[in-house]
């Protein structure tokens, strides 16, 4: 059975910093696709940044040069290191694992405060 768990979130003034840990288990974690989504009060889940099997990253651009997402497949965990967060940051963020079907977490609060 396929299980993510994001942890890491929290209350954290402009300019500071989190890290969100996402716990994968019940599938192979290094052969799939794994990526950050958030979703705004009262917008759509979008996609934040993305990592391959091979380690290949990308990122929408509103994060770039202030996020950074990487995988320890020993630990079957995805990361989120988080910098400079602002305001607009704000939100649930979910893991995502890309196996023949979607599968999600159950999300992690980020709340910054201006």
């Amino acid at each position: 059975q396929v299980q993510l768990v994001e942890s890491g979130g929290g209350l954290v003034q402009a300019g500071g910093s989190l890290r969100l840990s996402c716990e994968a288990s019940g599938f192979t974690f290094s052969r799939y696709c794994m990526s950050w989504h958030h979703q705004a009060p009262g917008q759509q889940r979008e996609l934040v940044a993305g990592i391959g099997q091979s380690g290949r990253i990308n990122y929408v651009d509103s994060v770039k040069g202030r996020f950074t997402i990487s995988r320890d497949n020993a630990k079957n965990t995805l990361y989120l290191q988080m910098n400079n967060l602002k305001p607009e940051d704000t939100g649930v963020y979910y893991c995502k694992a890309t196996l023949l079907r979607d599968s999600w977490g159950q999300g992690t609060q980020v709340t910054v405060s201006a």
